[in-house]
């Protein structure tokens, strides 16, 4: 069959125009994963820069957190707990100030709450990091630590610690998310605002969020709305109930208190559902 020489370029044109059209898209290359104890999110977008005073990630190999320099506390501490943080190694009661801090930012002391009545009350307990001596000290020091109520600390959150890690005898994992806000706080010795010449402030409430898991991979991505979240947001005073189970309230409740973004990295129809409720489920 004769073809004309037109005929001809105007097919290859067209060839080559389908060619074109039909590429597949560029794989884009996968995002780079959150770290261990970021992996639910980074709840107030924290950076490394130091010009951000009052949101300053301090990211350690145990936990997480956000510093407020001006607070001298932790504004939240996260981290990941699994079977493997647990081991043999002894409490060190190392309590000692935070040399990663930069250079210029006054170090809250060991000694910065003595006489306050006020314990050095641990964000990411010792209890959750025995795997090693190295991992156990580096719960104490003073950038892991709010001025909290002794009732408070000793039993009321030590009860609930200890429960969340009663889940891991069971083949679970655990995401913990901890923090406080406000001013002032009622200790031993009575209301006070500030310790250590107003360099730390007593927070006027502490809260905690724990999400259980089974054992597995692709943690975010697997939070369904069936997933157990447990939230309480506590009064940071010496009179508390040591029942942890009476301060449950919402994630979405202490969202608004705070004005944090929880549970970030979970896929937002599941975070619309398990942000709402209250947990109703044992406290022992």
């Amino acid at each position: 069959m004769h073809v004309s020489r037109y005929a001809l370029v105007a097919f290859l044109a067209f060839t080559a125009a389908c060619s074109t059209t039909q590429d597949p898209t560029p794989v884009q290359p996968p995002a780079t994963p959150l770290p261990e104890h970021l992996t639910l999110g980074n709840p107030s977008g924290a950076t490394t820069d130091s010009s951000q005073p009052t949101n300053y990630l301090l990211s350690k190999s145990q936990y997480a957190l956000s510093y407020h320099r001006d607070r001298g506390i932790p504004t939240w501490v996260s981290w990941h707990l699994d079977a493997s943080w647990r081991g043999a190694a002894a409490r060190q009661d190392d309590f000692r100030a935070d040399n990663t801090l930069p250079a210029d930012w006054y170090q809250v002391q060991s000694t910065s709450y003595s006489g306050s009545g006020f314990d050095r009350g641990h964000q990411c307990p010792s209890a959750d990091r025995t795997s090693t001596v190295a991992d156990n000290s580096a719960t104490f020091l003073m950038t892991n630590m709010v001025p909290q109520a002794p009732r408070n600390n000793q039993q009321t959150w030590a009860n609930l610690e200890n429960y969340t890690r009663t889940f891991l005898s069971a083949d679970n994992e655990v995401y913990i998310i901890c923090g406080a806000y406000g001013k002032g706080g009622t200790g031993s010795n009575g209301f006070q605002t500030t310790l250590d010449q107003g360099r730390v402030t007593v927070p006027a409430r502490l809260w905690k969020v724990v999400v259980v898991l089974p054992t597995g991979d692709n943690d975010a991505t697997r939070i369904t709305t069936n997933t157990r979240v447990i939230a309480i947001d506590t009064p940071n005073e010496n009179t508390i109930s040591t029942d942890w189970g009476q301060y449950r309230v919402s994630v979405d409740a202490i969202e608004a208190a705070t004005g944090l973004d929880l549970l970030s990295a979970v896929p937002i129809a599941v975070q619309q559902v398990i942000e709402t409720g209250v947990d109703s489920g044992p406290t022992q």
